[in-house]
């Protein structure tokens, strides 16, 4: 049992330094990037651990909201830290850096929401369905998510159409405040939706938990692991976004699809194992539940603190995303509805979720 305990900060104690020790030594920054990339992922793995096991012992109310409020924190330190660093830019006067961070947040935000929805949810309806012939998942829970994530489209829809309406030309003085009251609705969505979820219809959605098992870490020890590597999150995050203008400048890659297809993966690794993991032990609940409940809360929960947060650094984050962003979500959200409608899966549904997502990375791959 202490070998289990322990043997989880072995990775995380090797790979976190490796970033600031090439950035040290002058690195090349593709280098450091990669290696701060990598760093990310252990660090994701043990904050999903450490509230895991919180939520053994606070009861599943309390599990499930730790669940809804933390299953992101990763993305959520990252796009932080890319906003702080634009805010940063545009008051040195540097515009087109500022500009370039936020679209690479706006990215992710797009990225996190299909990458959920099709790379992850496919990979695992793919691996499970190698092992089971044909695997189940409730209907009425996935329906549900389904029908916050139609909330989100139109929370991501309606700022872009505002600003298409914009008879003068260019960007609208009052988009920032349109996007402010939008984001503030989604937030009350959101708590409305956890309050529905973890309250008064339990028996309608069960919050994404994993097998009940008796805590392995004690409280204390769970809470201070929790915190810890949410710092060391977000100090890589600093490593990472501070590399990632050149790293996209040498690639030859698009701000867009730096945001949507790369920074999302490194956010999402957590989503990606664990329910990979619940679909080859043939739990499709928890499979289905882990990528379509981390998509509702990058939607309603993320992209709403990012929003305020950005107004309090002093560079605003609007909801106008680009056209090809919000036809690439509606095409997400309507594959997964059409997925669960029969509460079924097998692996080839698998295959056409991740070619859905290949063909849309494709496409963000040409974007000019």
């Amino acid at each position: 049992m202490a070998a289990r305990k322990w043997k989880v900060f072995l990775l995380p104690a090797v790979l976190v330094p490796v970033p600031f020790v090439l950035k040290v030594v002058g690195a090349p920054d593709l280098a450091v990037f990669a290696a701060a990339g990598i760093a990310v992922l252990p660090l994701a793995h043990l904050m999903g651990i450490a509230t895991e096991e919180l939520g053994k012992r606070a009861g599943p109310g309390i599990g499930g909201l730790l669940n809804a409020t933390l299953g992101n924190a990763t993305e959520l330190i990252i796009a932080l830290i890319a906003l702080w660093r634009a805010a940063e830019a545009a008051a040195a006067g540097q515009v087109a850096a500022a500009d370039s961070l936020v679209e690479v947040v706006k990215a992710s935000i797009t990225g996190s929401i299909i990458g959920n929805l099709l790379l992850v949810l496919g990979l695992s309806v793919f691996v499970g369905g190698l092992r089971h012939k044909t695997q189940k998942f409730s209907v009425k829970a996935a329906e549900l998510q389904v029908t916050l994530l139609v909330l989100a489209i139109a929370a991501l829809v309606m700022p872009e159409l505002f600003q298409l309406s914009y008879r003068a030309g260019g960007v609208s003085p009052a988009l920032p405040n349109v996007s402010l009251g939008i984001a503030i609705l989604l937030l009350v969505g959101y708590l409305l939706g956890l309050v529905f979820s973890l309250h008064t219809h339990k028996d309608v959605f069960n919050p994404v938990t994993h097998e009940s098992e008796p805590p392995i870490w004690s409280r204390n020890f769970a809470l201070a692991v929790l915190i810890a590597s949410t710092a060391l999150v977000g100090i890589v995050a600093e490593v990472l976004v501070g590399s990632v203008e050149s790293v996209t400048a040498t690639l030859g890659l698009t701000e867009i699809f730096m945001g949507v297809i790369i920074i999302a993966i490194v956010g999402n690794a957590a989503e990606h194992g664990a329910a990979v993991l619940m679909a080859w032990r043939n739990k499709m609940d928890l499979s289905v539940g882990i990528a379509t409940i981390s998509s509702v809360q990058i939607a309603l929960f993320v992209t709403p603190v990012l929003v305020l947060a950005s107004f309090a650094f002093g560079k605003p984050l609007t909801l106008a995303f680009e056209i090809f962003e919000l036809v690439a979500i509606i095409l997400s959200v309507a594959i997964v509805a059409v997925l669960a409608k029969d509460g079924e899966t097998n692996w080839y549904e698998g295959v056409l979720l991740l070619l859905v997502y290949a063909i849309i990375g494709v496409g963000f791959y040409f974007h000019p």
